[in-house]
């Protein structure tokens, strides 16, 4: 399988309660953004409010064109968000340009004088929740350096002894800045714990699922190993079997040829299927990785499987799938045909395979008649050893479960109301121009 393709299956994967790093890093930037327009939209209103309602004299046209500037980057970052994924340095230029352009709006303000001086304090928090520590003293020291500088060159603040009954405007504006500080990094820090511990989350599953790679690893070593073991006394018995076949005796006797030619073919399967654990047990996983026609995967394990099990009652539905591909490896063919087992051993009466789409998504659907499932095996489907076989089963529906998800698909099971079960399998449709690629 090539790269493209690998990254499609990769997108399309979902995680429910966890954020891959690059999407956390991306949603904090997003916070951010949204800050910053906050921000543009308060200093406008600030100035315009202290210089037309309140008499405070402020030079209008540079600190308009500091906040016009800043919301033109501000547009940019929003533009570029989602294009290339957000690294640390980004959020250290965003942060320093919060920085400088809340230095030059104190300095034409009254500098350290001014009551907003305060907002440099969530400068410094939200340098320390975003940035890597080694940008983080920088950062800090940067808005130290620029408090100093302010506290020797500014433009004079003038306020008025009062304006409309209010008092002391150095005090107010003191406890507005200390209320918008408050405000906004509750608000932001609130947002990125969450963000942060869906990031977790995701470290989490990330954890979980290594895990359960290794001990598919390890079964799959030891199916190899049991395979390797298996082909010699398989291989004798196929010789006892074809001399027995030869002994005129035994083939005298219609009957019991008949069942030597029944043993003969069971052996010859098992043979087989010997063969296919070793080569798929030799093979890189990513080099076995390709596309799939859908139509005729479903048509060949359909045929097969009917086959093989003649007494079972078999459905077989293909619906508006012609020329639809979608990214497969080999242990998909044995994933579909676990749950075509499953379903044989829970329901002999009836069971059905059928093939939909759903939007983009190809959706793969085996049903049974059987008793179902109860509420803890659903809450548990796909995990290892939970089965309603007992103890030591559920292996075939672990391995399909991390097929799936491996395909960048998902797998559901439900209770059907009619009775019996169904389980399907989610896999996204490669578009027309991969197709063609491949």
């Amino acid at each position: 399988m090539d790269t493209p393709l690998l990254a499609l299956t990769l997108r399309r994967s979902g995680h429910a309660g966890g954020r891959s790093p690059e999407a956390a890093a991306a949603e904090n930037m997003r916070q951010l953004i949204q800050l910053r327009w906050i921000a543009v939209a308060g200093q406008v209103i600030a100035i315009l409010v202290a210089h037309f309602g309140l008499g405070v004299r402020l030079p209008l046209l540079p600190m308009l064109a500091v906040a016009g500037a800043l919301g033109g980057a501000n547009l940019l970052f929003t533009l570029s968000l989602g294009r290339w994924p957000v690294v640390p340095g980004e959020f250290l230029f965003a942060l320093a340009l919060d920085m400088a352009a809340l230095t030059a709006q104190l300095y034409f303000s009254g500098g350290a004088t001014n009551p907003f001086i305060a907002l440099y304090l969530l400068q410094v928090v939200l340098g320390a929740i975003l940035l890597p520590l080694a940008m983080v003293a920088p950062m800090a020291g940067a808005c130290c350096l620029a408090f100093a500088f302010l506290s020797v060159r500014h433009l004079p603040l003038n306020l008025p002894a009062s304006v409309g009954g209010i008092g002391d405007l150095r005090l107010l504006g003191e406890w507005i800045a200390f209320v918008m500080v408050a405000v906004l990094l509750l608000l932001f820090i609130t947002r990125i714990s969450r963000n942060l511990r869906a990031r977790e989350t995701f470290v989490a599953e990330l954890g979980q699922r290594a895990a359960e790679e290794d001990g598919i690893v390890r079964m799959g070593l030891f199916a190899s190993g049991a395979a390797h073991e298996l082909g010699t006394p398989l291989s004798s018995l196929s010789v006892l079997v074809a001399d027995w076949q030869r002994d005129p005796r035994l083939a005298a006797d219609p009957a019991l040829r008949e069942e030597l030619a029944e043993a003969q073919a069971e052996i010859g399967r098992c043979k087989e299927i010997v063969s296919n654990i070793l080569h798929s047990a030799g093979q890189a996983r990513g080099e076995a990785m390709g596309a799939a026609e859908v139509s005729a995967l479903l048509d060949e394990i359909a045929a097969e499987w009917s086959a093989v099990h003649p007494s079972i009652p078999f459905d077989y539905h293909l619906a508006d799938l012609q020329d639809v591909r979608v990214a497969a490896e080999p242990a998909l063919r044995q994933a579909i045909w676990n749950l075509l087992e499953n379903a044989g051993e829970a329901s002999p009466g009836s069971v059905m395979l059928e093939g939909s789409r759903l939007d983009d998504w190809l959706v793969i659907a085996v049903s049974d008649a059987g008793p179902g499932f109860s509420g803890p095996q659903l809450a548990g489907i796909g995990k290892l050893y939970q089965s309603s076989k007992g103890p030591g089963h559920g292996l075939g529906l672990f391995l399909t479960v991390n097929v799936v998800r491996r395909l960048g698909g998902r797998l559901e099971a439900e209770n059907r109301a009619a009775g019996g079960a169904v389980v399907r399998l989610l896999l996204p449709m490669l578009p027309a121009a991969s197709q063609k690629e491949l």
